[in-house]
């Protein structure tokens, strides 16, 4: 197997974690500056970003966003792909969430197919809302949580719902699982498929590294930080968001893996 380089993507806070959780953990657009240059120094392509309200709550506000944004690229100019993510989190419903990213036009997001189109009922507005996504050359990132998220996926491809443009997947291994933790297993199904479009790995608690490495072994990028898990592969909580990024970085030299940078990673999948 060609070992094509490894894209790393970090995900330093998410929408449910805070500072009880993690004193580290970077909510504000400073602490997500800083979070964003020790993670690009350890390694990392790209930030998934989670951005807060004023009361600590998830939020899509491209406000917001555009606020954050802003901090980080003072930190790191353009050596980090910016992904927007534009989960609902019991909080939007699919109109709400497409509305904001629409007003955000950020350079990349990350789409989870089952909370845009729960129904058929949604079909034209989520198709309009892929096609939108091409045409102003935003890169998304479709995110499985299961093989019946997978079959979802595919179909729509096959029916033209997703432009057959840049794109990747994520599977998100564990969502589901008792207590959110991946099983140390979970990384064997995802490669199990068909599909040919590039694919990444996120896992929930201590096993996330291990699910990483296998990841990287086997050709598929990886998604590793504290919205999914705070623990170093010793088992100790890890100091910062970079730590985790970097013990992918350990796996990909150990194998001879070359690892991307943000310019590689929009040539590759931009």
């Amino acid at each position: 197997m060609e070992l094509h380089p490894l894209v790393i993507a970090v995900a330093p806070n998410g929408a449910g974690k805070s500072k009880l959780d993690h004193p580290a953990l970077p909510i504000t657009p400073g602490e997500l500056a800083t979070a964003a240059r020790e993670c690009l120094d350890a390694g990392a392509a790209m930030m998934h970003l989670h951005v807060r309200d004023a009361d600590g709550r998830h939020s899509l506000d491209a406000e917001l966003y555009r606020q954050a944004i802003s901090a980080i690229r003072r930190a790191v100019g353009d050596h980090l792909v910016i992904q927007a993510t534009s989960e609902s989190s019991g909080l939007y419903a699919p109109v709400e969430q497409m509305e904001q990213i629409r007003k955000l036009k950020p350079e990349a997001v990350s789409v989870a197919l089952r909370e845009l189109l729960p129904d058929d009922s949604g079909l034209c507005a989520c198709s309009d809302f892929l096609a939108w996504l091409s045409r102003e050359r935003i890169t998304p990132q479709y995110i499985l949580f299961s093989a019946k998220d997978l079959t979802m996926y595919e179909a729509l491809m096959t029916r033209g719902v997703i432009p057959d443009t840049a794109h990747w997947l994520l599977y998100v291994l564990g969502r589901y699982e008792t207590g959110f933790t991946s099983a140390a297993e979970a990384i064997l199904l995802a490669p199990a498929s068909d599909v040919a479009t590039p694919w990444a790995v996120c896992a929930f608690g201590r096993v996330e590294h291990l699910n990483a490495a296998r990841a990287v072994t086997l050709g598929g990028h990886v998604r590793v930080g504290f919205e999914n898990n705070l623990y170093l592969k010793d088992g100790t909580m890890a100091l910062s968001n970079a730590q985790l990024v970097a013990q992918v970085g350990d796996v990909a030299r150990a194998v001879g893996r070359p690892v991307a940078d943000a310019h590689l990673l929009r040539e590759m999948f931009c």
